[in-house]
Parts: C-alpha cells; sequence; structure tokens
C-alpha cells in the first residue's frame, strides 16, 4: 500500500479491462483515471508544472492560467491547490457542472467564454482571453497545453511503456485526439519499438483537428476547432472520426456491464470497435486508452433529459447500436504496416 504526502504522486497506471465478452471484439482498455485529479491529464499537468519550475517560467506569486475543457484544469487545480499556487481555468459551456464545481472546490477561479470561434467551437475565443490575460499582467503563467512538448513526452516517458511492458506482442493501438499529446508522445515510443505498431487516431465527428468539416460537438474532451500544434500526421496510420450518438451507445453498453467511462472512453472505444470489426480480429492484440472515468458525465452522457433534448428520441434504437456510422481516413497501410515519415 503507496503512502503518500502530495495527490499528484498517486496515479495508477497499469490497470487494464478485458471487454471481449462486452463489445464480442479483443479490445483491451488502458483504464486512466485512477488518481486523485480523475484523468489521464495528470500526467501532462504534471510534466508541464515541473517542466516550468526548472526554467523558472513559475515560481512564488505565479498565476496558472490554462484554457480546458474540463479534465486539465482539474488535474491543474488539484497540482496549484498542493503546490501553493493560484489557478484560473478559461473553459466554455460545454465543461460539464461538476467539473467546473470541483475546480472550484479546490480553489481554482472558473471562467466560462461564450462567444463561438470561426470554426464554430470556442477554443479560438479561450486562448483569445488567456493571451490578453497574460498580456495584462505577468505574473500570469500560460502552460499552454496546445504547444507544449511537455505534453507529449509525459506520456512518452509513461503511458507507452506501461503498454508496452502488458503487451509486448501489440498490434493496434487506438489513441483519442483533442491536444494530441497522448497520440504524439505514444505515437513517437512506439515508432522506434522493436515491432511495427499500428496506431488508430480517434477523433469525433466535428473536429476539424485532421481537416474535417467544422460542426456541433457537444461531448468535451476530444475533438478540436482548430489544427493541433502538437500534431504530427506523420507518425498516425489512420484516422477515425467517430459520431457522438456512437459515443453515446457505447458509454450505455458499458455501463450496462458495470463499466461507468467518460465521453472520450466512448469515443475511443466505438472507434476501436468498427475498426476490428472491418479489420479482422484473428490473433491481433489491440488496446485502446480510456482517459477518464464516468462519474463528470451523470449530467450529460448519462442524463436521459440531456441527451433527448440534443440527439433526439432514437439516440437508443437498438438497431443504430449495431450499425455505427464512421468516416475513416487514410487506410493506406495493412494491419502491423508502419507508415515512415
Amino acid at each position: 500500500m503507496p503512502v503518500i504526502s502530495t495527490p499528484y504522486d498517486f496515479n495508477e497506471g497499469r490497470l487494464f479491462v478485458d471487454l471481449k465478452s462486452i463489445l464480442e471484439c479483443p479490445l483491451y482498455l488502458k483504464c486512466e483515471g485512477f488518481n486523485f485529479a480523475g484523468s489521464i491529464k495528470l500526467k501532462a499537468a504534471n510534466e508541464m508544472v515541473e517542466s516550468a519550475e526548472r526554467d523558472g517560467v513559475l515560481k512564488r506569486g505565479s498565476i496558472l492560467v490554462e484554457s480546458s475543457s474540463g479534465n486539465l484544469g482539474v488535474a491543474l487545480s488539484m497540482i496549484a491547490a498542493s503546490k501553493g499556487y493560484r489557478f484560473l481555468c478559461v473553459t466554455d459551456s460545454r465543461c460539464n457542472l461538476s467539473t467546473r464545481l470541483l475546480m472550484e472546490a479546490l480553489g481554482s477561479q472558473v471562467h466560462v467564454v461564450a462567444d463561438q470561434d470561426s470554426n464554430g467551437g470556442f477554443l479560438g475565443t479561450r486562448i483569445e482571453y488567456v493571451r490578453a490575460l497574460c498580456a495584462s499582467d505577468d505574473r500570469y503563467v500560460w502552460l499552454s497545453q496546445y504547444t507544449n512538448a511537455g505534453n507529449w513526452r509525459a506520456h512518452h516517458r509513461t503511458t507507452a511503456p506501461e503498454i508496452a511492458d502488458q503487451f509486448p506482442e501489440l498490434d493496434v493501438l487506438f489513441v483519442g485526439a483533442g491536444t494530441t499529446g497522448t497520440l504524439m508522445g505514444c505515437a513517437r515510443y512506439f515508432r522506434e519499438w522493436h515491432r511495427p505498431v499500428r496506431v488508430v487516431a480517434v477523433d469525433s465527428v466535428g473536429s476539424v483537428a485532421f481537416g474535417g468539416k467544422p460542426g456541433r460537438r457537444m461531448i468535451p474532451g476530444l475533438g478540436m476547432s482548430m489544427r493541433p500544434p502538437l500534431l504530427d500526421e506523420s507518425y498516425v496510420d489512420e484516422v477515425i472520426q467517430v459520431e457522438e450518438a456512437d459515443t453515446i451507445r457505447t458509454c450505455h453498453r458499458m455501463a450496462r456491464h458495470g463499466f461507468l467511462f467518460g465521453g472520450s472512453t466512448g469515443t475511443v472505444v466505438s472507434g476501436a470497435t468498427d475498426w476490428l470489426a472491418r479489420n479482422g480480429t484473428r490473433d491481433m492484440t489491440a488496446v485502446a486508452i480510456a482517459p477518464d472515468l464516468g462519474e463528470r458525465y451523470l449530467d450529460t452522457v448519462y442524463q436521459t433529459n440531456w441527451l433527448q433534448d440534443l440527439y433526439g428520441d432514437h439516440i437508443f434504437d437498438p438497431e443504430q447500436v449495431s450499425t455505427p456510422s464512421r468516416r475513416v481516413k487514410s487506410v493506406s497501410q495493412a494491419p502491423g504496416e508502419r507508415r515512415r515519415s
């Protein structure tokens, strides 16, 4: 039993769930929500804060500020409270109420922007607010998860090796794409590994991260309204875009078997399930990364009225559960082949 003195010292990164009995396809899910921040974002938050401290950018009297749809904001709130920093999270109306309340309970300030950017999202507006804030007061320190190399380095150092240790015969890895920190860290690691691993990025329909058409996205976590600065597509073998309706159905399907996961996890698992169904699964070792658990989505993904208002009464049509719709990009290599830059 570990004994800790700071909340960021604990992070269980070696728990995997075998989803075969639920999904009827071989898929292992790496669970990243078992820490005091409740998500995979604790890894990136730790890396970025410690790097800023080493470089002398973050020091006594500094005020952390970051744009976040939720999970990174919670992780930074926890770290800031533990280290004695003030923290301001700039978010938007899609951020779950429970997430906002959690950040405030940890002593952080939360600013919610209301105006959409030119791509129909809120990210551009959030970043403009952060930049203006930093220009007005030099006490503010913006870690910029969208451009900070510490974001992907955290996963190159921790997440990917944890997967490699458990699955030395890994064939395909499914990673959700937001800032692409997790995706780039894992993809870089497995590019250098002893065997080829096919890296499949899973994005949300309505995200423009990989050049898709902008559209409405109501579930926070994955997807971007701009191209992620950290993204290098030469490390990605394939991109799958998942409709939010399929995300919701997958979340509820797992919940009916006792596993309550968040919206980002539902998106990744939905995309992975469809990919495995299309590409065959015999003797294939497949892993997907679950960024968080489901408690923070009780008033959205798991709330009937919210779902019906946004997606209509047909959201739980059993026939649609078995025939998910997908948009697939860059299917150019056979499973196991490695794309070279």
